[in-house]
Formats: structure tokens, C-alpha cells, sequence
């Protein structure tokens, strides 16, 4: 299964969404609206920066190449508001999880809505665990993580500026 929903918000892998569920169907321009330099700040270096069409659709394939990467969208407005990108880190159900959401949707309880419904999802799918990395500046993110259950790994390397954060389903 490729997606699942919240109260407020609709999570599916990007290619599967219907015109019903998302009608601007335009991928490059939503991630292009939402890899803002404020949005990008605490990412890694290189997806910083301002972001063109065709930059956000050489993003798109990279992502395609490498992670599962799923399209969050606001039920009420039907818009893109946000990414989850998933990668196995091993075959034994193993999780390294990354968000974003674009500057309009902060601050409105969207990050811990679209972080605990990944948590329901996982333990509904046999998920072992989950991991995310997160910039020790990114207090907000922080704060997400440890109100959806994450807690502080405790052989973190802070030198690099990243905090590791995991959850347990076992």
C-alpha cells in the first residue's frame, strides 16, 4: 500500500494520485513552490537554492531513482502542501524517513498530522522501524518527532550538525 490518509491530509506516492484527489496534476511546479530556500535551509546542501522547472524536474527523477517519495495534500484545498520520502535502509522492514512541507503550511499542526499518520501506517505495514535525521537547528522538526514517539539515538555524532532520531515497532 502507497498511501494512506489523516483527518486532514491525503499521503500517496506521487505517480499514483488521481485527478480527483489532486487536480493540478502538475508535479514539477508543486515542487518547485515548495523547495524554497526557507523551505531548503536545514536540507542538505545540495537540494539549496532556487529552484527552476527544470531543476524541480531533474529533482523529481532523482528522487524517482532513489526513494519512494510521497505527495502530501491538503483534502480541504486539494493542494500539494508537502513531501515524505521513504528509503529502506535493509530489506528487514528498516526506514529512513524525510519530510518537508512548503512555508504555508507551517505552523498549522501539519508535520505532526502527516508524521503520526506515517507511524499508524508503519505499524499497520509490518515496519520494523523508522530513522530521520534532522538538523540540530531544526527545532520544529525536533519537537515533531518526539511528539509522534521518536526518540534521541543514543550514539549521535553531532559534529555534522544532524541529530538521529528512530522509532521502534518491535
Amino acid at each position: 500500500m502507497t498511501r494512506f490518509e489523516t483527518v486532514r491530509l491525503l499521503v500517496a506516492e506521487w505517480h499514483t494520485l488521481a485527478q480527483q484527489q489532486w487536480p493540478s496534476q502538475d508535479l514539477a511546479n508543486a515542487v518547485k513552490q515548495m523547495l524554497t530556500p526557507s523551505v531548503t535551509a536545514c536540507l542538505p546542501p545540495s537540494w539549496q537554492g532556487d529552484y527552476s522547472l527544470e531543476r524541480a524536474d531533474q529533482w523529481i527523477l532523482d528522487r524517482d531513482d532513489k526513494d519512494a517519495t510521497w505527495l502530501v495534500i491538503d483534502k480541504s484545498t486539494h493542494e500539494a502542501i508537502g513531501l515524505l520520502i521513504l528509503s529502506g535502509t535493509d530489506d528487514f522492514g528498516h526506514l529512513r524517513l524525510g519530510y518537508l512541507l512548503k512555508e504555508s503550511a507551517w505552523g498549522q499542526g501539519f508535520a505532526t498530522e502527516l508524521v503520526s499518520g506515517l507511524v499508524s501506517w508503519c505499524r499497520d505495514n509490518c515496519i520494523r522501524s523508522l530513522t530521520a535525521g534532522v538538523e540540530t537547528a531544526n527545532l520544529a522538526s525536533i519537537r515533531v518527532l518526539e511528539k509522534c514517539g521518536f526518540t534521541l539515538e543514543p550514539d549521535n555524532n553531532e559534529a555534522n550538525n544532524e541529530r538521529l532520531y528512530s522509532i521502534d515497532f518491535t
